[in-house]
């Protein structure tokens, strides 16, 4: 599946809920099936800058040539959107996601129902994993 497709997934999941008390349980509900990041991988070298929640973040390539995102964080609704995050462009080409215009953001309302905080971090989130696209581009499997 596609990162447009993905996307739109989630645009329509999240317009089934009719408030945002009930899109943040569903954010959290999302951190809760991520797959976990390495406990390795839980450093200082892992950590997202700019988020005010610890957010570890790690990539990996498949035998593919394709991203993998593992993550985890010790904040619950930071975990739901870095899950968010990991669901869309996971399992894509680097150069797919070094690219991708993440519009479901904006169309879901999350940045609008953020904190400031938040909303930075879910920015800080957003680049490191477009970093990660960039760089492997570079790099054979």
């Amino acid at each position: 599946m596609s990162i447009e497709e993905k996307q739109q997934e989630v645009i329509e999941e999240f317009a089934f809920f009719d408030d945002w008390m009930q899109k943040y349980e569903h954010i959290i509900e999302l951190g809760k099936e991520l797959p976990l990041i390495d406990a390795a991988s839980k450093d200082e070298d892992h950590l997202i800058k700019g988020c005010q929640s610890r957010v570890w973040l790690n990539a990996e390539r498949s035998d593919d040539g394709n991203v993998i995102f593992t993550a985890d964080s010790d904040a619950i609704i930071t975990k739901g959107m870095i899950a968010l995050m990991v669901r869309v462009l996971s399992g894509q080409r680097p150069e797919d996601i070094a690219n991708a215009d993440l519009h479901f953001v904006k169309e879901i309302g999350l940045h609008e129902h953020l904190s400031p905080t938040r909303s930075n971090g879910l920015v800080s989130m957003i680049k490191q994993m477009k970093f990660y696209g960039v760089a492997f581009q570079g790099t054979k499997q």
